[in-house]
């Protein structure tokens, strides 16, 4: 007959199964946790997911140390997260850039932004604005689509790249709107402004942070925010969806993810302890700064979320005729 601690042996050597996980997800965080973040340090990921896991940190009193891999658009990154042993202890905060836009662009990646990984929650997003060189005669998104229609491809747009957030934006938008303008893509925001400002270029879409003190001082002349929701920290934009375009919307998110297979006990206590977080003054102010707005929820709404933005992109990058490489 086999001793109780014949029993416990044998069940913690089959792995996530039965009392021992259950015991394992109990006592979790027993040790620090790794969060890769799949970008290089001090861009927008980075900082969202710095502050999150010391918030995460200081709720367990267990270490949340994030870990940089960069490279290849943040896929380097998310194959480490999907292939790490789902217990808890190697989790990943990545954006959509990763989950959601990658995936059309890349013919070759070795995870699924769907099936690879168990969704923790929603941590926050950003929107972007478009703005427009002061010379042009439009105040409004509306007049903007009407010049746009009036010049096909004399309107142009900058964005920080090819694949960009800021150039799919763009691509949502000629679609939505039925025009066609000449996009023309940087290495970087810093560029994409820099040539506005000159008024080479006719308008751009970008993070408002980037463009927010050329705005006030009326250097640009920014029209509208790309979210469903008007925005915090300039509430008196109106979103391209309420002034021209229903429905429109396009939002840089971040979440917290853990690999296929996460201890449904370990994903719920991760899950309420980010709400706890982000539900903090001290973190949304630090957010703000970056132009950054604190999301929540729970781990279905990431899961919604991410299928919903990945679909949109999906018929984004099919309408342009933008080809995986």
């Amino acid at each position: 007959m086999k001793t109780f601690k014949t029993v416990a042996r044998d069940c913690c050597a089959v792995g996530l199964m039965g009392i021992c996980a259950v015991a394992s997800a109990q006592n979790y965080p027993a040790k620090p946790v790794r969060v890769i973040v799949p970008f290089p340090p001090a861009g927008a990921a980075d900082i969202v997911a710095r502050h999150a896991a010391n918030g995460l940190s200081e709720g367990f009193s267990v270490q949340f140390v994030v870990e940089n891999r960069g490279g290849a658009a943040g896929a380097i990154g998310a194959e480490a997260a999907a292939r790490a042993t789902p217990d808890g202890y190697t989790l990943m905060i990545t954006s959509s850039s990763t989950m959601s836009i990658n995936p059309h662009l890349s013919a070759r990646l070795s995870f699924d932004p769907i099936s690879s990984f168990t969704p923790v929650g929603l941590v926050g997003f950003a929107t972007n604005v478009v703005a427009v060189h002061p010379s042009v005669p439009a105040r409004t998104v509306k007049e903007l689509i009407a010049l746009a229609k009036a010049k096909p491809e004399g309107i142009s747009f900058a964005s920080n790249g090819n694949g960009t957030i800021s150039h799919l934006t763009g691509e949502l938008f000629m679609q939505q709107a039925g025009v066609k303008m000449l996009h023309v893509p940087y290495k970087g925001a810093s560029g994409a402004v820099i040539d506005v400002l000159a008024g080479q270029v006719t308008l751009l879409f970008a993070a408002y942070p980037s463009i927010a003190v050329q705005a006030r001082a009326g250097k640009l002349r920014a029209l509208a925010v790309t979210s469903l929701k008007r925005m915090t920290l300039a509430p008196q934009l109106p979103t391209i969806a309420e002034a021209a375009l229903p429905g429109f919307e396009s939002n840089q998110w971040w979440g917290l993810y853990g690999p296929v297979g996460l201890p449904a006990n370990v994903v719920t206590r991760l899950n309420t302890e980010l709400n706890k977080v982000l539900r903090s003054e001290d973190l949304r102010k630090k957010y703000a700064v970056d132009g950054i707005e604190a999301a929540g929820g729970t781990p279905a709404d990431l899961a919604v979320y991410l299928k919903t933005d990945f679909d949109r992109w999906a018929k984004v990058v099919k309408a342009a005729g933008i080809k995986p490489e």
